[in-house]
């Protein structure tokens, strides 16, 4: 049974009261984007799992969003359904900066949510721009193109602290850090802070931390309870409320290529999205 304050509000898996966060109201009009950058040098801590549902969350309140693959992997492209051989892509962007950034842009079957997709021809562009002017900015000139026609843009980043992930940094206004509920991924946060830091303080003096989302968590292991509670002892209110629970409906979702809240929308993961993105907005990360 949850535990509960002595006004009988629940307490979440964090330790503190759960909010009712409210229904974002609908926007009049849209942009300029707020640019988010999902990021964690771990991998398998879910950066595109949280990339493609909030996406998704985000648009089912009515927000236009740009869901931009930043991984060689495609995972991101590949969990929105969409074939990424023979098309523009982020890679073509990056290296052709004259290029018109609509040439890339993929509408998705989820009304509302676009995608700039990618595919392995990304792992080759650190080598391509290490010798350009300006090589940390080049994404940031990328999306001032369209920033005034989204309210979001999330960027799913590589498990890397390289110049994709800096160039990630750099274009972002937050960075939401997906987090494992398990103790090796903990270790690695510190060290992530540490790069954030380092951007904030050379290349992009506005960037903040729009919070650490504790993932694959599992309330039946004394585990993921232990690292829950160290993370919100050590990052205190940077810890987000919403908590995403582990469950096999996202790799379900993912080889179906539509988000949870699609394709399987009462589904409590689902719910933890849209709560999130609720979250996202209550806490002014997102408009």
């Amino acid at each position: 049974m949850a535990k509960k304050t002595k006004d009988d509000t629940p307490i979440g898996p964090t330790g503190r009261p759960y909010q009712g966060f409210p229904i974002p109201a609908p926007l009049k009009a849209h942009g300029p984007a707020r640019i988010i950058a999902l990021c964690n040098q771990k991998g398998g801590v879910g950066k595109t799992t949280t990339s493609i549902n909030l996406a998704a969350a985000f648009a089912e309140y009515g927000r236009k969003v740009l869901a931009v693959d930043f991984d060689p992997q495609g995972a991101l492209s590949a969990g929105l359904g969409i074939p990424t051989h023979e098309i523009p892509t982020v890679y073509d962007l990056l290296l052709d900066t004259k290029r018109d950034v609509h040439e890339a842009i993929v509408h998705t079957h989820v009304e509302g949510l676009d995608l700039i997709p990618a595919n392995i021809d990304l792992s080759a562009a650190e080598v391509h721009l290490v010798n350009e002017v300006a090589r940390e900015t080049i994404l940031s000139r990328v999306l001032r193109q369209v920033a005034g026609e989204y309210d979001v843009i999330l960027i799913d980043c590589q498990p890397s602290l390289g110049l994709l992930t800096v160039n990630a940094l750099t274009a972002a206004h937050g960075v939401l850090i997906p987090l494992e509920c398990e103790f090796f991924a903990l270790r690695g946060v510190a060290l992530l802070i540490e790069t954030i830091d380092k951007v904030r303080d050379r290349l992009n003096p506005s960037i903040t931390l729009d919070g650490l989302l504790a993932t694959m968590y599992d309330a039946r292991t004394l585990h993921s309870r232990e690292v829950l509670e160290r993370v919100v002892e050590a990052f205190g209110d940077d810890v987000l409320e919403t908590v995403i629970g582990r469950t096999v409906k996202f790799p379900d979702a993912s080889v179906s290529g539509v988000p949870i809240t699609e394709f399987a929308p009462e589904h409590p993961a689902a719910q933890a999205y849209l709560r999130l993105a609720r979250e996202l907005v209550a806490r002014g990360a997102v408009a």
